[in-house]
């Protein structure tokens, strides 16, 4: 299996966007906005139907673009909308994302590749070209980049946003960039695990870790670890045990999660028996 190329460039695209997802989930779990990941997720079924209603075809490009254009569009609008604070965001998100949730749902019927859209619900990391790598190898380096270079003026909005803006921080900016590179990780991990199951691989790496240790910095690292390596072991148990491999990845994550809440001294399951 290790000499076949399409298991060694699904190999190198679960490293890749493992570690990018698995690094930005640290910041998914510090701002308690899984719902919202999932919402997001859940957006690019319609921008990529809407990709191939205008064009025609479904391809790489038109799937990407469209699953990017549609999430960009509704994550950005609910930043937009809660500005006027009338409306929260999470309301506006739910709204936006329900919206365009509908008009996937509506242009389905009028698709004739309707069978082809499982790989892009659940994922064909196997199906990965090399020009699948360099996107997901551009998103990862510019995602950890951007996060890497503003760090603290990230973590400070996230956590004290009047502060922030006191001391300077473009905080809407800041806002609006974390939004950005959400969806931009949201979408990397498109042909890895599909629509449906991306917010599993930008949940769980940094909520095993948060069971571990109480370090901001081991979320964002060991996250990018447990995303990389996780995916890494996960294609190759599909190989061997005839899984998707999609599916497989969120799987082992999961188990992951669940040894590290059992095990875990201080927050897991050990904590509970001690406590009592």
């Amino acid at each position: 299996m290790l000499h076949n190329p399409f298991y060694q460039r699904a190999l190198v695209a679960a490293v890749f966007i493992g570690f990018s997802n698995g690094f930005f989930s640290g910041f998914v779990v510090l701002r308690r906005n899984a719902l919202s990941v999932s919402a997001l997720s859940h957006t690019m079924l319609p921008g990529i139907a809407l990709g191939i209603f205008l064009t025609g075809a479904l391809s790489q490009w038109n799937a990407f673009l469209g699953a990017l254009f549609a999430a960009l569009l509704v994550g950005l609008g609910s930043v937009a909308v809660a500005r006027g604070n009338r409306v929260a965001q999470g309301t506006a998100l739910a709204v936006l994302y329900t919206a365009a949730f509908a008009v996937g749902l509506a242009l389905l019927p009028k698709l004739d590749t309707r069978q082809e859209l499982e790989h892009w619900l659940f994922g064909d990391i196997i199906a990965v070209g090399n020009a699948d790598l360099w996107i997901a190898f551009g998103i990862g380096s510019l995602i950890l980049l951007v996060t890497n270079l503003l760090m603290r003026p990230i973590l400070l909005t996230l956590f004290e946003p009047n502060v922030a803006a006191a001391q300077g921080v473009p905080v809407r900016l800041i806002q609006y960039l974390i939004f950005a590179l959400l969806v931009l990780a949201l979408v990397s991990s498109l042909q890895a695990v599909g629509c449906i199951l991306s917010v599993g691989l930008l949940v769980t790496p940094a909520a095993t870790i948060s069971l571990l240790t109480d370090r901001t910095s081991a979320l964002f690292w060991g996250g990018g670890l447990v995303g990389g390596i996780g995916s890494f072991a996960a294609v190759l148990l599909s190989g061997k045990f005839g899984i998707t491999p999609g599916p497989a990845i969120v799987i082992v994550l999961g188990l992951l999660f669940v040894l590290a809440y059992l095990f875990s001294p201080k927050y897991g399951l050990l904590a509970l028996k001690s406590r009592h």
